[in-house]
């Protein structure tokens, strides 16, 4: 199989991962901080290194301000609806993920204002926008680091610099970045990260995290059993206590650790440089198609390795389907779980098929994936 869905998980993953998750299960599987003998004791040491692991790649100063989460859809849910009350204003993106567009909604319903700064149709943030509703010091701004529609990369830094200034909370999502691009939370401004541990990460599904900045305080979506002060039944005040509640997905986190592990000792630069090649390939490959049409920043430049496109009078899930039918492709079509970023670039009706390589693909998959494209051109219908 050629495998271009890694926008939505990464596959496959490093061999280490794998090693890593079926030993967690096979000599600790006991739970951590819940008992004092040795599995849980290294169970216990294998979340501590994860999360110190997590820390450097992020440049988080106190990894006990990292909190492991199902998903970062989950982180986000937890930091939204922590952090924001009725009455309160928040400011986010037309190309926002369901994860952010679903979350404010609600928090709309319960008296929240949100705002939603617009987009070009490349997906690009209307930056004078976005300072005028940030002057208006909202509670918070809410965006994503990348599109998981157009890769788009957003001006995280240059926002950051504002709300630093003016003193607003800025939530990032970085599920389509995390591993990848170059995150540092202190130089860029960001107050909350919210990320998947599934995609750029390496990781196993069903795993994620939330950074919270020690400034803020952040009101427990879930509590119970942390296996910390069990004399008492009022949630714990500290972190990652306050916000872990429940047996963690130690295996999870094993396969996090490893694939942090993988990515700091190969080079997130190195696998960065490794995922735009295959992406400038494909674009360049899709825009000599003249029935194809290449939705974002037409080069690689600016953008994460997604690529979304239409073929002219074509369905974009019959295209998909005959990519994975006829020449066992995988990749994905739709709305992406983005309504609003295909608001945004004019494809709501139309959904896109989405390609998106990893950094175990080849240029011969690349190649041969764009010969599959202009067969099925070819062939029309």
């Amino acid at each position: 199989m050629i495998y271009l869905d890694n926008a939505a998980t990464t596959w496959p993953k490093p061999e280490c991962v794998y090693q890593a998750v079926d030993t967690c299960l096979r000599t600790m599987g006991a739970n951590p901080g819940r008992g004092g003998h040795s599995m849980a004791r290294a169970a216990s040491m294998l979340v501590y290194e994860t999360r110190e692991a997590l820390a450097m790649l992020f440049g988080i100063v106190d990894a006990n301000q990292l909190v492991f989460t199902h998903n970062a859809t989950d982180a986000i849910s937890m930091a939204v609806f922590g952090i924001v009350r009725p009455g309160d204003t928040v400011v986010t993106t037309a190309m926002e993920h369901n994860a952010v567009a679903r979350a404010v909604r609600v928090a709309e319903s319960q008296g929240v204002t949100v705002k939603i700064v617009p987009c070009s149709s490349t997906g690009q943030l209307a930056m004078e926008e976005m300072e005028a509703a940030i002057r208006e010091k909202p509670k918070a701004v809410i965006m994503t680091h990348a599109s998981n529609v157009t890769g788009t990369i957003m001006p995280v830094a240059e926002v950051g610099k504002l709300t630093k200034k003016l003193g607003v909370t800025l939530l990032v999502d970085a599920a389509q970045t995390a591993g990848v691009e170059d995150i540092d939370v202190a130089a860029m401004g960001i107050n909350i990260l919210a990320f998947s541990g599934h995609k750029g990460l390496l990781g196993p599904q069903g795993t994620g995290g939330l950074y919270v900045q020690e400034t803020i305080n952040i009101r427990p979506l879930r509590v119970g059993g942390t296996g910390s002060l069990s004399e008492s039944d009022i949630q714990p005040e500290f972190m990652p206590d306050r916000l872990e509640s429940g047996t963690p997905n130690t295996p999870g986190i094993a396969g996090i650790k490893a694939g942090v592990d993988f990515i700091l000792a190969t080079g997130r630069s190195k696998i960065q440089a490794k995922e735009m090649e295959l992406t400038n390939l494909l674009l360049v490959g899709l825009r000599k198609i003249p029935e194809a049409t290449v939705y974002g920043q037409q080069t690689a430049h600016g953008r994460t390795s997604v690529v979304s496109f239409t073929l002219a009078g074509r369905d974009s899930g019959q295209i998909a389907h005959l990519l994975d039918k006829n020449y066992n492709i995988a990749c994905r079509s739709g709305l992406h779980c983005a309504p609003w970023a295909h608001q945004t670039i004019g494809t709501l009706k139309t959904g896109t098929v989405r390609l998106s390589p990893g950094y175990f693909n080849t240029e011969e998959e690349i190649g041969q994936t764009l010969v599959a494209v202009r067969e099925l051109v070819a062939q029309g219908g």
